[in-house]
Order: C-alpha cells, then structure tokens, then sequence
C-alpha cells in the first residue's frame, strides 16, 4: 500500500495506537512504586531508576531512530520497535529482582525509540501543512490522556492483579497494534542512504547518562565518593563535559551528524524545543510526589490513586483535539502560553492544597487545573516548532523535537527523585524532633534518632514509623507510635509539596521560550514533501 492509497486518518490511527502505549509506559509504573517497593524489596532510588532507565534509553537513540527510518522505511522501523516493546514488557512483568525489571525497561526504551519518530514524520508526509493542525490535535488527545491514565489503568491493575500486569497489559495491546500498522499503515519508502553517525551517538549517549547518574544518586552517596576516589560532582562535570563534545562534534562533523545544528536557526523550532524540554521535566516530575502523598501518607489505594487523577486526563484528552483545529486559526503562541501557565498553577496549588489530614478529592480542583493545561499544550507546541520547519529537514526536526521531550523527562525523573529523597530525609527528621517533645526527656532523643535514621536508610514510607525505641515503658509505647506515624506523614508531605514546586518553575521557563515564537506565516496547500534527502545536506 502506497501513501496516495493509504487512509492518513485510519493510518495516523494505527500509529497513534502504539504511540499511545509507549507513553502509557512512562506514567504507569509511578502507582506501582509503593507495591514495587514492598515485592521486589528494593528502595525508593532503585525503584526511581525502573522510570529514570526507561526513558533515558527512550531519548538517546531516538535522532539514530529517525535516520533508520528514512533508510529503511517508517512502517518498517515502527513495526520492529513495536515487536521488541512487546516482548520487552513481558519480560519486565516476569522479572523477580529491582535488577532485573530495571534491565528489561531499559530494552523496552529502545523499543519505544524506534517507534516514536516514525509517528511524527507520518503525519508530516500524509497531511499537508494546511490539514496538519487537526492531525496534530489527535497526536496530542492521545499523549495527553496516555500522559495522564496511566496511574488510573495502573492502579487498577496493582490492586486487583499485582504490579506485574501493568507490563503485561502491553502484550495484547502491542499485538492489536502491529496488526493494525501492518494493514492500515502505507509502506512509505524515502530510501534515503544515510550514514550514521557513531561518536555522536557515543557522546549524546554517556554525557546524558553520567548527568542523569550523577544527579539521581547523589543522595545516596551522600553527594561524595561513589567508587574510588571518583565523586558525583565528577560523574556530572564529565557528563557536562561530554556533551559539549556531542555539540562541537556535530559542527564539526561534515558528513551527517546525528543533530544537524542547521535546523535549530529556526527561532520556532528551537524554543519548541526547548519547550518541550520543560513539559517532560514536568509531566514526568509531577507523578511521583504526588503518589507517594496519595498512597503513603493519605492511605488511598492504587485504585482511588488513578481515580483521582482520571478526570484530569479525560478533561485533557477532550481538551486536546479542540486546542489542535484552533491552532491552525488563532495564534498557537498564545495556547501553548496558556496551557503552560495552567500546568505550573496546578502544581503550585496541588502543593499549598497537599495537607497530611486533607480530603484527597480536594485536590479536585487544582488537578482540573493541571488538565486544562496539558490539553492546551501538545497541539499548538508541536504546530508551531514543526510548522514552520522545511520540509527537507522534517525528519530530522521530528527526531529532535520528540528526543527533547524524553531527554526532559529523563532529567525530570533524576531530579525530583533527588530533590524528593533529601526532602523525606530532613522533613521526617525534624519532624521528629519536633515530636519527640511530647515524650519524657530521657527517650526523645533516641526516639528522634531512630525515625531519622530509618527514612534516610531507606528511603521508604511505612519503616520510619513503626522504628522501636529501646527501653520504653509499655505505657508509653502506643504514644510513641502515634507520634512517630504523625512524624512521618508530616515530614512525607512536606517533602511532596517542596517537590511539586520544582516542576512548576521549570515550566515557567517554558513561558519564557514560547513567548520568543513567531506565529509561522500560511503556506498554500500543497502535497506533502517527504522529509531531507540527507542530513548532511540538511546541516
């Protein structure tokens, strides 16, 4: 089947069928961590990498994806990823150790990597400019309800079949999806014969990961030696280091580097970008605080934890296809504005609503906010960095556009889970010793010391209050426990607050970059072109 044979929409549909799958995947384990926590027996560092390892092998290889699928062919490219995203979910639901599911979330980025590029690039070649915007808005209904349902399908399936069916829910799905892709997806063939560029991949590949390593495990080595004499501040300044020899080998490099800097002169597509550098950060970032304050210190089940966050997603995914026909007439700058500011002010009053004996449907409200946000923004942010693009460098910018997502993701994860673990750790301890005043004196230091200590040991949610005090009278010991319980909870929900406010503020650096586009001028209707002939004609 040929592109001028093909349905775009019943084509765009099967695609967006995977797509919608590999983002379910980067949201759906954040109700499981508690579960995750207690069965793999693993702490709250090891289980923030089962998301961390996920999507930084998601971002890495996405721009050689790209370039796969100019030489290959999009639907081939697609399918493979999809095949290998299938099979790399079963393996993550059968393995028995945190080591092991991590390893296995890894392969399951790589798969998701080979499919997401081909899904952007289909909807510049089957829709021309003039009709893109309608295309777009369902891409973006789907990345935001996926976004979003992944904690309520997540949760539902952690209470009633175990954490291990929020992976092996993909196995069906992937099936149904590869059928679909095979029939209904045109065999589009650019044949373009690209060179790949290898130290580029090499480069981008280890500075990203010694970054995200760095700054995820800081507090656990208590940001000094990790092995040797080699410190975290050293893991992250080579990884900074290696990246600025990611960027000067792509200038440098005249045959076909891996990121053409030609295509970031475009002022549009280069705040896009880094747009969608900051909605990762945030829409990966915000999952995690807000579930451990719903399950550990509210007491909600996985189930209610979804519950409460569906009628964000479905406001967003109705939202969604409406923000994307409007783009193609109104200013998308100012949507995308909007829908920015919407997500921040969410968080921020999530964060001032988020009490330790608070009603967790009043949330209601603030994450109603957060909804509206997240339907304002995918539509016009993809419309305006794309738009506007040549079509020769279509696929290129895809690859870009879709890597800077996941890339602020990936530093999402390893920064709210950083800023998350040091919060528990000070917040549970001075609430502690603000607790143990209520106790006689002899005992309020130990009692103080032993909460402490076993929230910043461990990191985990039920541990810290249950900690026994040697030597305490029996009269005392039913106290104790409240005090320690209410020590926790407090401390649990400060930490959550602080850390939802990180999130809020990256995205205001995303205000700053959209306020810089440029409304891109109409183009007449035409046929779509298909993407660069090569990138190195392209840099």
């Amino acid at each position: 089947m040929n592109a001028r044979q093909a349905n775009p929409w019943a084509a765009l549909s099967a695609l967006c069928l995977g797509f919608f799958m590999i983002l379910l995947d980067t949201t759906i384990v954040s109700t499981a961590i508690p579960a995750m926590l207690r069965e793999l027996d693993a702490g709250l560092n090891a289980i923030v990498w089962v998301i961390s390892v996920y999507l930084l092998a998601y971002a890495v290889p996405m721009l050689f994806a790209s370039r796969l699928g100019d030489r290959f062919g999009p639907k081939r490219v697609y399918a493979a990823g999809l095949v290998v995203f299938t099979l790399a979910s079963v393996w993550c639901g059968l393995s028995g150790s945190v080591e092991m599911l991590i390893a296995a979330r890894a392969v399951q980025g790589l798969g998701a990597a080979l499919m997401t590029p081909q899904t952007l690039a289909f909807i510049s070649h089957l829709f021309p400019p003039s009709k893109r915007g309608p295309a777009m808005g369902l891409w973006s209904g789907v990345a935001g309800i996926a976004a979003i349902a992944g904690p309520l399908l997540g949760g539902v399936l952690v209470d009633h079949l175990g954490w291990e069916w929020i992976f092996f829910v993909n196995l069906p799905v992937g099936v149904v999806a590869l059928t679909l892709a095979l029939l209904k997806v045109p065999d589009w063939q650019p044949k373009h014969s690209h060179s790949f560029d290898v130290p580029g991949i090499l480069l981008s590949g280890a500075g990203l990961f010694c970054v995200v390593y760095g700054v995820q495990n800081g507090q656990q080595y208590d940001w000094g030696r990790v092995f040797g004499p080699i410190t975290v501040f050293e893991i992250i300044g080579a990884g900074i280091a290696l990246l600025i020899a990611f960027v000067v080998w792509q200038r440098v490099n005249r045959d076909e580097p891996l990121l053409p800097l030609a295509v970031f002169a475009n002022r549009n597509f280069s705040a896009g970008t880094l747009t969608s550098v900051t909605v990762g950060f945030a829409m990966t970032g915000m999952f995690l605080p807000l579930v451990i304050y719903l399950q550990a210190v509210l007491g909600e089940s996985p189930t209610m934890t979804g519950l409460l966050f569906a009628p964000m997603s479905l406001l967003a995914g109705m939202i969604g296809p409406f923000v994307g026909k409007a783009s193609d007439k109104v200013n998308g700058k100012v949507l995308l504005v909007i829908g920015l500011g919407a997500l921040a002010a969410g968080l921020v009053l999530v964060s001032l609503l988020a009490h330790a004996d608070a009603n967790a449907w009043g949330l209601t409200p603030a994450l109603l906010v957060t909804g509206v946000g997240i339907g304002f923004i995918f539509a016009p942010m993809g419309n305006l960095a794309m738009s506007s693009v040549e079509p020769r460098l279509t696929g290129t910018a895809s690859g870009i556009f879709n890597t800077a997502r996941q890339v602020g993701g990936v530093l999402g994860s390893a920064a709210v889970g950083v800023l998350l673990q040091a919060r528990i750790s000070v917040s549970i301890a001075d609430e502690a010793a603000s607790a143990a005043t209520a106790l006689p004196e002899q005992y309020r230091t130990p009692f103080a010391e032993g909460i402490a200590k076993a929230a910043e040991s461990t990191g985990e949610f039920g541990s810290s209050g249950q900690a026994a005090i040697p030597g305490l009278p029996a009269d005392l010991a039913e106290q104790a426990q409240r005090l320690a319980l209410d020590a926790v909870h407090n401390g649990l929900t400060d930490a959550a607050r602080v850390t939802l406010l990180l999130p809020a503020a990256v995205l205001l650096l995303g205000v700053l970059a959209a306020l810089t586009m440029r409304r891109p001028a109409p183009r007449p209707p035409h046929p779509a072109v298909a993407p660069e002939p090569s990138a190195a004609t392209a840099a």
